[in-house]
């Protein structure tokens, strides 16, 4: 059990065993780890994908260090009947099981919510896939930018001559393991009056498509198709990049009518915002290309440090594009806590990414780092399921889990 002086959160006492893989399924986990859930991951004795994704230090991964901070790592082999016995045994110990294999992957192993929920009727089980567990497309494997790809962001994203672009970080993984993990509190919510779980269906290409909701209407009202427009927000004008002299760029967001009047008055040009062309929204965006250019040789007389100081003086909402030095740099981050030195088994310590968001009475809280393959899987099976040392030596020998003597651990 995490040591619970350390503990925080408002989700203590909440439990869940994490059987997915890479990025959605484990962000869900992470979710509820930084907020005081006990959280068990599983993976296979190989190790998860992630461990061979992004950077490493020393061998080991720092993406790993992130992703899995906080939780107990365990690791059993889903492909031998033992191994699946044991995560059939644990999954009614928990509050909530995630996963993000492909649909039907646990009914094949008999590990699927109607076999699992008659000996626990009150389990929430999170399934994250490409195409959600019904309709045409179901069975198709699908990663976090196949559902972009679908959805119709990346027609939107990038410049107008040039291919469809990415944002270049799982973006849909990560918003498919937000809605898990909010889809598993609702559950909750609802299990506290009636005693009864349920499955949560997540999606990659519907956690994509949802952040494409303004177009579905306009489409189907106005027939409107949007392309990419490079740096701007469809709709909202002025809001884009916008050139310095120095050859830096500034993203200016004033698209308000309000803010866009306190955009012309720090510009020297007030006439801008009573001008019929531009003083309501629906105007700026019917004439946006003439006063990006208005906006764009007002710009270029500043050197970037200038213009952002002047703006944000002005109340413009404004900033310069940073690069994760410019994050290490800057007071904000310090300020918030959001870069934190946390205890690393095997290196030390690591620089890992705060706990969004921040609670005032209850605040989640890293305690420490991704583990190693099978550090905690002696722990969790003799604590949840009774198993004895002899035990786990034989499972251990026939290939069902992968383990880590506790004098290995203590000796690092």
């Amino acid at each position: 059990m995490p040591d619970a002086d350390a503990a925080s959160g408002p989700l203590q006492g909440v439990r869940v065993l994490e059987l997915g893989s890479t990025v959605a399924g484990p962000f869900c986990g992470r979710l509820f780890a930084d907020f005081g859930a006990e959280v068990v991951k599983v993976e296979t004795p190989s190790g998860d994908p992630l461990r061979t994704i992004g950077r490493h230090f020393e061998g080991k991964s720092l993406w790993w260090a992130s992703m899995h901070r906080n939780k107990e790592t365990i690791a059993i082999n889903l492909k031998s009947e033992e191994g699946r016995d044991i995560v059939r045994r644990l999954m009614p110990r928990y509050d909530v099981v995630v996963e993000n294999f492909k649909p039907g992957a646990l009914e094949k192993w008999g590990l699927g919510y109607d076999d699992v929920s008659k000996d626990h009727p009150g389990m929430i089980l999170v399934r994250i896939s490409g195409f959600g567990q019904t309709g045409p497309y179901s069975e198709r494997a699908g990663y976090g930018i196949i559902g972009e790809s679908m959805s119709g962001i990346r027609s939107i994203t990038g410049d107008p001559d040039k291919p469809p672009a990415r944002v270049a970080t799982p973006l849909t993984d990560y918003v498919a393991g937000m809605y898990g993990a909010f889809g598993a509190l609702a559950a909750m919510r609802r299990r506290d009056t009636t005693g009864k779980g349920q499955v949560v269906d997540v999606a990659l290409y519907e956690s994509a498509f949802s952040m494409m909701e303004s177009f579905v209407p306009a489409f189907e009202k106005l027939g409107v198709v949007p392309g990419r427009v490079g740096s701007r927000l469809h709709g909202h004008v002025p809001n884009s990049l916008f050139p310095a002299k120095d050859g830096e760029w500034i993203h200016i967001a004033a698209g308000n009518t309000s803010t866009f009047r306190r955009l012309a008055a720090a510009m020297g040009q007030q006439e801008l915002a009573d001008d019929p062309k531009f003083i309501e929204g629906d105007n700026r965006l019917v004439n946006e290309e003439e006063l990006v250019q208005i906006i764009s040789d007002w710009s270029k007389g500043w050197a970037l440090d200038e213009i952002y100081e002047y703006l944000v003086e002005n109340d413009v909402p404004a900033a310069p594009i940073y690069t994760v030095a410019d994050v290490f740099r800057d007071p904000q981050f310090a300020a918030r806590d959001m870069l934190l030195d946390v205890p690393h088994e095997e290196i030390g310590t690591v620089k890992l990414g705060g706990v969004a968001p921040k609670f005032s009475e209850s605040p989640g809280v890293i305690r420490w780092a991704g583990r190693a393959i099978g550090h905690d899987t002696r722990t969790v099976l003799a604590r949840e399921l009774g198993f004895s040392e002899a035990e786990l030596d034989t499972l251990d020998q026939d290939g069902a889990i992968a383990t880590r003597p506790p004098e290995s651990a203590a000796a690092e």
